[in-house]
């Protein structure tokens, strides 16, 4: 009885399971847990890491200007406050102390990758090494705080790079994620260093990895929300600008922002000259890290002697200034501002080209809002555009000197406008970003960030005339770690036991430098099977044929195609550049092939 009477409640559990099973796996596909949402997850935890590394370098500046100084202070300031002979020894003696702190930490780390947020990115694994950006960190503050003409957002942009790719190193993750992670930080720096996390998702995006689509875009504002959310309102970090409100611009005045983004445009390709110049005529001096960054320093220091005290640090509380037209009341305001702005051009040349560690972001801004008070200051003179207030136009010019400088309009539009909030500005600045860029690249071919990446051959190309999101991806955004490489001493003995427990067909031989020499191939070891020589003599060097086609994680997919189908091996090796070719990861052939075939099939669908 008992039975009869469970038997319809099983038929009926049966039955209804055999209906909806099919639906049921549907929600289990949905309900899992997905490598975006992971990633998603990842951002939080790098923004977190970003706002903290900003509260670090907030605290470090001021620890080590009670050091050197009476009381902590704007570097401006406190250049002010000082004795000329006080004003001439801190920056010299900050840059003799963050120099020596250089020589000495790259010395005790030794040797180790590239330290570059590009460079890892375009052509490496995303792994930036952490000891060598410890030691960067240390002799950044220094710097800034003694008074270097280098922006803080450098130091803190790296260093929550290095962190965020430190992260994935600990757990392993493969090259594309370690990339993510690289980008990430950059974000979650920028975001925190200038409470602007539009801008600084934006940078990432567009400067770091080259790729705006939604599955890296997501991430990259989740990491900038973060940071910027764990700088301003659990720690209370101020904005470092700080701007008034401005009026609409009116119709008519347009045009003299097109004319302004020409200025703009030319301020920006002759600080990238001063830039270049600088960093060739240090490379030309054989001097140790710690005596170029000493002659920075007291460079910085006669210049602040003469006059300009306002070349001392990143250059925001010379731009509050400006933006405020608190020079506008000065009798000898225009003289005093050309000056200035061929100051800072100078001592922020001689800074950077030593190898201060920090960036150019602010000094790029402080420059442009200089130029932008001039002309503006020029049009009052000779009574045109009064309607338009001096800081608009040094706000204006801030936006585009850093357009035409980072050769990214979009960014320096979106900076500019969360820096001031003010929507009124936004037809100008768009007008004259786009000019200035379009100048700027005609006087000087590469932007701040591409022109050492270029002399080291590294193609930086982001752009493609082809349609798809297939076609969009690169070699790096694929890329898995390399098959494991032997020296090229190993004996034949052990290539055999690498063959046995590992299933791909070819193994790579590298040297001491990690440097792609040649490869193995099972067929290779075929006639040694049965040879009954004496074959303990036999080393990978014996064996290896050269090395075949690699290819580079800059490479768009579209290009590597041909490559990838000539290649009889799975996983193809990708070397940093073809010049060095350093092993740095492999791209699985079966992979790149099934997404071109998925990407044929969509293509397919969509005409008929």
């Amino acid at each position: 009885m008992e039975r009869k009477f469970y038997r319809p409640f099983v038929t009926r559990a049966r039955n209804f399971f055999h209906r909806h099973w099919q639906g049921a796996l549907h929600w289990r596909d949905k309900i899992v847990f997905k490598e975006e949402a992971f990633h998603l997850l990842l951002a939080g935890i790098v923004g977190v890491i970003g706002g903290l590394v900003n509260l670090f370098f907030f605290y470090a500046g001021e620890t080590v200007q009670r050091i050197f100084l009476p009381v902590p202070a704007d570097p401006v300031q406190a250049a002010q406050m000082l004795s000329p002979w006080l004003r001439l020894a801190v920056p010299t003696l900050g840059g003799l102390a963050a120099g020596l702190i250089l020589f000495w930490g790259f010395r005790l780390v030794g040797r180790q990758g590239s330290s570059d947020l590009l460079e890892v990115v375009v052509a490496g694994d995303g792994r930036l090494p952490f000891r060598t950006e410890s030691v960067k960190t240390a002799s950044a503050p220094v710097s800034i705080a003694t008074g270097a003409s280098i922006g803080r957002e450098g130091g803190i942009t790296q260093l929550s790079a290095t962190l965020a790719s430190k992260l994935g190193q600990f757990a392993r993750w493969p090259p594309y994620r370690l990339r993510l992670l690289v980008g990430c930080g950059a974000a979650a720096g920028i975001s925190a260093a200038y409470n602007a996390p539009i801008a600084g998702a934006v940078f990432a995006s567009l400067i770091v990895l080259g790729n705006f689509s939604m599955n890296i875009f997501a991430p990259l504002v989740c990491a900038s929300v973060v940071a910027t959310m764990v700088s301003r309102s659990f720690f209370g970090i101020e904005p470092w600008y700080v701007v008034p409100p401005f009026p609409p611009t009116a119709p008519l005045e347009l045009p003299w922002f097109i004319v302004m983004g020409i200025l703009c445009g030319g301020v920006s390709a002759l600080f990238l000259q001063f830039l270049r110049g600088a960093k060739q005529q240090f490379d030309r001096v054989k001097l140790p890290i710690y005596g170029r960054m000493t002659f920075a320093g007291l460079a910085v220091g006669v210049i602040a002697v003469a006059g300009y005290p306002g070349v001392c640090g990143n250059g925001y509380f010379v731009t509050n200034a400006i933006l405020h037209g608190h020079f506008e009341s000065v009798a000898d305001a225009f003289p005093h501002l050309s000056g200035l702005f061929f100051a800072k051009l100078v001592a922020t040349a001689i800074t950077f080209g030593a190898g201060t560690v920090g960036g150019v972001f602010t000094p790029t801004m402080f420059l442009g809002a200089d130029a932008g008070a001039l002309f503006g200051m020029t049009l009052h003179h000779f009574d045109c555009a009064t309607g338009v207030p001096v800081g608009a136009f040094a706000l204006v010019g801030m936006g585009a000197t850093l357009a035409g400088t980072t050769r990214s309009p979009l960014l320096a539009m979106i900076m500019a406008f969360e820096i001031s909030l003010d929507y009124s500005l936004m037809p100008p600045l768009m007008l004259a970003c786009v000019v200035a860029v379009l100048v700027s690249r005609q006087l000087h071919s590469e932007s701040v960030y591409t022109e050492h990446m270029r002399l080291k051959g590294l193609s930086l190309l982001r752009e493609t005339d082809q349609a798809g999101a297939a076609m969009d991806k690169t070699v790096g955004d694929l890329m898995q770690s390399p098959v494991t490489p032997m020296r090229e001493t190993v004996s034949l003995q052990e290539i055999a036991d690498r063959f046995l427990a590992s299933p791909n067909n070819f193994v790579p031989i590298v040297d001491a430098q990690k440097q792609l020499i040649g490869v193995v191939a099972l067929q290779d070891l075929k006639e040694f099977l049965h040879d009954n020589r004496e074959l303990a003599g036999v080393i990978a060097l014996d064996l290896m044929r050269p090395p075949p086609k690699c290819l580079t994680p800059g490479q768009r997919l579209l290009d590597a195609l041909p490559l990838v189908l000539e290649s009889e091996l799975r996983n193809i090796p990708v070397v940093n550049t073809l010049a060095e070719n350093r092993l740095v990861g492999s791209l699985s052939r079966a992979q790149m092939l099934a997404i071109f075939s998925e990407a044929i099939a969509e293509k397919s669908k969509t005409s008929r």
